[in-house]
């Protein structure tokens, strides 16, 4: 046989042991009885959707009120869901009202009650999954902030791994004097970090 042939032969003789090698399943090693014979184990634990807030579809009506007076009614469920699986599972959630406050028909001053005049309060969970300690904003209405800049609408200060917390808020309008008869419009904008 030529040394060529003979070259190309054992060319492929290794290559078909290079991908037999490359098949075989990894040995961990060969143990004496009566010892342990380990083998090193991985798996991934994944985090889906991280950390997302959700809140009621508009427009919500809280009800009626007179000028000089008050009105108050409950929001609708805010969720924050953290499926991040951290460590450290903490976040915030905040609050406030958008630019320009609440208004009706052509939104002039008399047509509009700004966001200083605009309260929240967030109240207990109404419901908490996962592990650590989960802090509302405002615990009652004697702790109501007005919406006229950001505000802590609840938190979750401890704890690790997957976790949520549900909470009802209620909108307090103080009614100025001046305010002219009409629907109101505005927006209370959420968002969690």
């Amino acid at each position: 046989m030529s040394a060529r042939r003979l070259g190309i032969a054992c060319s492929g003789v290794a290559s078909l042991v290079a991908v037999l090698m490359a098949a075989l399943p990894a040995r961990a090693g060969t143990c004496p009885a009566s010892t342990t014979c380990p083998t090193t184990v991985n798996f991934t634990v994944t985090a889906p959707d991280g950390l997302t807030i959700s809140v009621p579809n508009g427009p919500v009506s809280i009800g009626s009120g007179a000028p000089g007076g008050q009105i108050s009614g409950q929001l609708g469920s805010i969720a924050v869901s953290d499926e991040r699986a951290a460590l450290t599972a903490t976040w915030t959630a905040s609050v406030i009202a958008a630019t320009g406050g609440f208004t009706t028909g052509g939104g002039t001053a008399p047509e509009t009650i700004p966001n200083s005049d605009v309260l929240y309060w967030s109240g207990a969970a109404t419901a908490t999954t996962g592990s650590g300690t989960f802090v509302p904003g405002q615990a009652n209405a004697a702790a109501a902030q007005s919406l006229d800049t950001s505000r802590t609408a609840f938190s979750k200060t401890s704890g690790s791994g997957v976790n949520s917390a549900t909470w009802n808020p209620t909108i307090v309008v103080n009614v100025p004097a001046g305010a002219v008869a009409g629907v109101y419009t505005g927006t209370v904008d959420h968002s969690v970090a």
